[in-house]
């Protein structure tokens, strides 16, 4: 394996160095076709480890340079924060510089704005948690290997810890043998918050808050976030059978555990470190009336002690109630409670410690606290690990994650004709939407109950409907704090909106008490952002809707489902059009209105390696310091990977977020206009011609990539299709991605593009480079197309289609004109960029990342396509060898992943 792997290896090194050499690249498929179901096994795997260590090695080395670039500054111009352009220091400095706010509109900005990030489940990320687990502890040796006083000793044991873990990572399975359930892939999205963000948050604070006091010669208020989290994982009910009611319920009582667990390992130390007697220091008024209130506690000096010893019990009852909601859960193999957590602080009568319900529990007696060692002359206590905890809780609250719930509108149509035709009214589905909006408003303004639960479970209605109601009775016993925004996707109308506040209303859920989830359409087709703006206007006219919003709307941008439907530059446009025409409405009918942006890792489902560019070419007045956006399975890892990492990423939001309240945006000329309206009807109706009309696309599609096999990686608990048997309008946008990606074609990125930048008018091409020029927003669209055309790979493809394609007229001929769009695209983009190389600004960092990933990722590729032929080859027929060759694809499909670092 080690003498295949080697052999390989170097031919992909003379084809990295020169990819024009044809020979190598014959060498290569010459030499895997002759290598044995086990070798091919063997060296996928040592390929696979290898190409997790380069991605190891890259984080490592990039945050090094930073700092060593940082370290070479003067003294005096060294600060907490990196001096980079999307840092928040080298955003303050040139705002500054360009004059465009002076320091008090810079603070007053950076206090208000928010960013949310929320993390999702979509199955992108193909290593298993026990797997990237050891390489987040190679990326910390790797650290510790930097430090100059390390002595010969520890240098030993730190090189040792590494051999150690990649031994252990080459004897583990690295393939999931068993289909995730969404309370793993919940749990997985915890351990991020429990090993990374929990100490990456504070820190970070801690440095923006120092780097405040440099800069703008203030400090943070204490309890101000710029960043918070979010989840859909648990909630996200879209197409997704294995997310019930129970489910949801379940992870948000394993969060509420979780985050209790975390407060008391802060509790602990808190309480070791606030050991100040009463006998040499006095308190404030409010910290005295907060230690008198608490009874039998031993601590009657240290009354610091007093109070957080009577919080630390009452988080020790709320992971007991947690512990025991859990288990009587039943059935429940995922937790076993009695595990020790600690003893309570003297003689307890349970029965009379509250738990902790919300955040204000625990926030109120830690700024009183706080407050009184300010007041008493103990700043640098107060600011230490108390000032941690503060933070710790105004970000993660006692939920640790508020959880999204997301399902399809047609659920809540489906749901509300059962209850119209059990009341005996008709039949809601039937209705116009004249109709349906009429009966809403009415009932939205009616408060005695539309029907009973248990009255259309003894009907007999749908399963499917008695689930959905059964949804909303859930989150309505779930504390408000747990939760985040109800999202509708595939809304495509106003009375998809006002159903769900319906629903909600049905289960006590109103604005009036405080317990409506905020209600978010998710507009993700070509037509859904086009008609966008006309159904926000429609919910604005209606008082009812208007007086339960109190002025603040938000509206979730769908990227990778509307570039599916019409190609990249078709739905940029749209959603940059829509986005406008939204922000327009909102201003007219005075409400707040927020953008949530759902996207994934690779370019074709929205994606940007730049976040802070991306977020700065987004259209003018659509951001105004607020931004919420999905981060996506392995852009989890990518960016939160490691404590630097999640820094890093945090500087980086809360820098483009800032940045972009300030930079002077370009509005586009009415000409361009014009332009980009003609690129996306082009491009648009060439993308679909191909894939929507041809009917030889399809079975190109499935035999030329491993779209079929992909279902083999146990990567997620949601199925690859919204209907079974449905065909590329059902498959979802990230199979549809992952697979291209994997045969190097990338096609779902830039199909269309091609035809729709090509002119041939002279004053036209003048006219597309002068928009390259000066409209930063289509500078990035053709930057990012640029950097996704440089993993592009014309041979790879062509390797792909000769041993898998079915050697019809048809089908060789849909493969070579695939090919001939992708060259066609390639010349566009110089054109438009006016470059000579179709890599583009993107690509500077990248050119030299892929030459070292190339000659793993080619012969992965290779040998791929030759598994996927025998594999194929074999049909339906299970023995020891082709359990071999598929666990063998596996490995080949999660290593491409991990070289092309974006994979869905």
């Amino acid at each position: 394996v080690y003498e295949l792997y080697n052999k390989l290896r170097k031919h992909g090194l003379d084809r990295a160095a020169d990819p024009n050499n044809v020979q190598a690249f014959e060498e290569m498929k010459k030499l895997v076709r002759v290598v044995s179901p086990t070798d091919a096994l063997g060296i996928m795997r040592v390929f696979s480890v290898a190409l997790n260590l380069v991605n190891a090695a890259e984080v490592h080395h990039r945050l090094r340079a930073m700092r060593e670039n940082e370290l070479k500054r003067s003294e005096e111009h060294v600060g907490p924060l990196p001096m980079v352009e999307d840092s928040v220091r080298g955003s303050i400095e040139t705002i500054l510089e360009n004059a465009e706010g002076d320091k008090e509109a810079i603070y007053n900005a950076l206090i208000k704005q928010k960013v949310e990030i929320v993390l999702t489940a979509h199955p992108t990320e193909v290593n298993r948690k026990t797997i990237l687990r050891k390489y987040k502890s190679i990326t910390e040796a790797l650290s510790l290997l930097d430090r100059p006083d390390l002595h010969p000793y520890e240098r030993s044991e730190a090189l040792s810890s590494i051999k150690r873990d990649i031994a252990a990572t080459w004897g583990s399975d690295e393939i999931r043998r068993v289909k995730p359930r969404p309370q793993d892939e919940a749990a997985g999205g915890n351990a991020v918050i429990e090993t990374v963000l929990w100490e990456a948050v504070p820190s970070y604070l801690r440095k923006l808050d120092a780097q405040c006091m440099v800069s703008l010669g203030k400090r943070l208020p204490i309890d101000m976030v710029p960043i918070k989290f979010a989840s859909w994982i648990g909630g996200d009910r879209d197409g997704n059978p294995n997310v019930t009611p129970e489910v949801t319920r379940e992870v948000v009582l394993h969060q509420r555990l979780r985050a209790a667990k975390l407060y008391l390992h802060d509790m602990n130390r808190l309480y070791s470190e606030l050991a100040i007697s009463s006998t040499y220091v006095d308190l404030s008024e409010e910290m005295k009336e907060l230690a008198n209130s608490v009874k039998n506690s031993r601590d009657n000096l240290e009354r610091y002690r007093r109070v957080t010893g009577h919080l630390r019990n009452r988080l020790l009852k709320t992971i007991r109630e947690c512990e025991s909601e859990i288990f009587a859960l039943g059935g429940n193999q995922s937790y076993r409670p009695n595990v020790e957590i600690g003893r309570p602080m003297g003689s307890i009568d349970w029965d009379e410690v509250d738990t902790i319900r919300n955040a204000a529990d625990l926030m109120k007696p830690l700024r009183t606290m706080y407050d009184s060692l300010i007041e008493t002359g103990f700043e640098l206590v107060a600011d230490g690990h108390l000032l941690d905890m503060i933070r710790r809780l105004a970000v993660f609250g006692v939920s640790l994650l508020p959880l999204d719930i997301r399902e399809e509108s047609t659920r809540h149509t489906m749901a509300l004709d059962a209850i119209t035709r059990h009341l005996g009214i008709g039949s809601y589905s039937e209705w116009s939407e004249e109709a349906r909006l009429s009966f809403l408003q009415s009932e939205l303004s009616n408060k005695r109950p539309l029907f009973k639960l248990t009255d259309l479970e003894a009907e007999g209605v749908d399963p499917k409907v008695l689930i959905t109601l059964r949804v909303f009775e859930t989150i309505s016993q779930l504390d408000s704090e747990a939760l985040g925004a109800y999202v509708i996707s595939q809304a495509q109308t106003a009375s998809d909106v006002l159903a769900v506040m319906l629903l909600q209303q049905q289960f006590g859920m109103t604005s009036k008490n405080g317990k409506m989830m905020r209600v978010v359409p998710l507009f993700e087709t070509l037509n859904d952002l086009t008609n966008a703006p006309e159904k926000l206007t429609q919910l604005f006219q209606i008082p009812t809707y208007m007086g339960a919003i109190k002025g603040k709307q938000e509206v979730m941008v769908g990227y990778s489902d509307s570039a599916k439907d019409a190609g990249r530059l078709a739905a940029c446009y749209a959603q940059y059009t829509s986005q406008e025409s939204m922000v327009n409405v909102a201003k007219k009918f005075n409400v707040e209105l927020t953008f949530f942006h759902g996207k994934g890792g690779t370019v074709g489902r929205g994606g940007n390696p730049n976040t802070f560019r991306a977020i700065l070419s987004h259209p003018p007045n659509t951001v105004n310091g607020r931004f919420r956006v999905t981060e996506q399975g392995e852009m989890i890892r990518q960016n939160f990977g490691s404590t630097g990492i999640a820094e890093r990423t945090l500087d980086i939001y809360t820098a483009a977020v800032l940045r972009e309240a300030f930079v002077k945006h370009v509005e586009p000329k009415s000409s361009w206009r014009k332009q980009m309206q003609r690129i996306s009807d082009v491009s648009c109706a060439d993308y679909r011609k191909m894939v929507r009309e041809d009917p030889r696309f399809v079975p190109y599609f499935r035999q030329a990539t491993p779209e079929v096999e992909l279902g083999t990686l146990n990567i997620g608990s949601r199925p690859a299709k919204r209907n079974p048997k449905g065909g590329i309008e059902s498959l979802r946008a990230i199979p549809w991605t992952f697979a291209w990606g994997q045969s190097r074609l990338n096609l779902s990125a830039w199909l269309g593009v091609g035809a729709g930048l090509n002119v041939e008018n002279e004053s036209d091409k003048q006219e597309l480079r002068e928009m390259y020029q000066q409209w930063p927003w289509f500078r990035e669209i053709i930057d990012l197309l640029a950097m996704i055309l440089s993993k592009t790979d014309y041979s790879i493809s062509e390797n792909y289609d000769a041993l898998l394609v079915d050697k019809t007229k048809d089908l060789i001929s849909l493969g070579k004109e695939v090919r001939e769009k992708l060259v066609e695209t390639r010349q566009a983009i110089l054109d438009v960029s006016g470059s000579t190389e179709y890599g583009g600004p993107h690509v500077q960092l990248l050119r030299v990342s892929s030459k070292i990933r190339n000659p793993y990722v080619d012969s992965i590729n290779c040998m791929q396509a030759e598994l996927l032929k025998e594999l194929r080859a074999m049909g339906d027929k299970n023995s020891d060898i082709k359990q071999i060759r598929q666990d063998a694809l596996v490995v080949s499909i999660n290593g491409i992943a991990q070289g092309m670092k974006n994979s869905g």
